[in-house]
């Protein structure tokens, strides 16, 4: 791990900052305006899902070097509620905001690596890599 750079998620405004911190950071690490476009949208579903759910928690960025291969890790956590059933917050299409339901399905997808941890009544924590190519 190199560099790490977090935005503590209180309001809205607070998603708008992680984001921009992620595409700067992605954009210092190499990548490209597609996968600057994809850490930026999984940042931004982490963050709202943070804002909405748990109301307040931490978005960091990590950018990484290991064996000569450039990344950037992004890790979600909060200490809100908890996640009561990951399997079905997993599905596509599962929403329970009212929203399109790309949420955590959408997030692996866009990330190459994405590990949840959840405990009902202690919080979240999710981390998800993209590696450059």
């Amino acid at each position: 791990m190199d560099d790490r750079s977090s935005v503590e998620i209180y309001t809205e405004w607070d998603i708008v900052a992680a984001r921009q911190l992620g595409r700067n950071e992605a954009k210092k690490s190499g990548f490209g305006t597609v996968d600057q476009a994809r850490i930026t949208t999984a940042i931004s579903e982490l963050a709202r899902n943070i804002y909405l759910y748990a109301g307040r928690g931490r978005i960091e960025i990590e950018s990484l070097s290991v064996n000569g291969l450039a990344g950037i890790t992004i890790i979600a956590s909060d200490e809100g509620p908890g996640i009561l059933d990951v399997r079905k917050v997993m599905e596509d299409g599962y929403s329970t905001s009212g929203g399109l339901g790309a949420g955590m399905p959408g997030v692996k997808r866009l990330m190459d690596e994405f590990k949840l941890e959840t405990e009902p009544g202690v919080g979240t924590i999710i981390t998800a890599t993209k590696w450059l190519r």
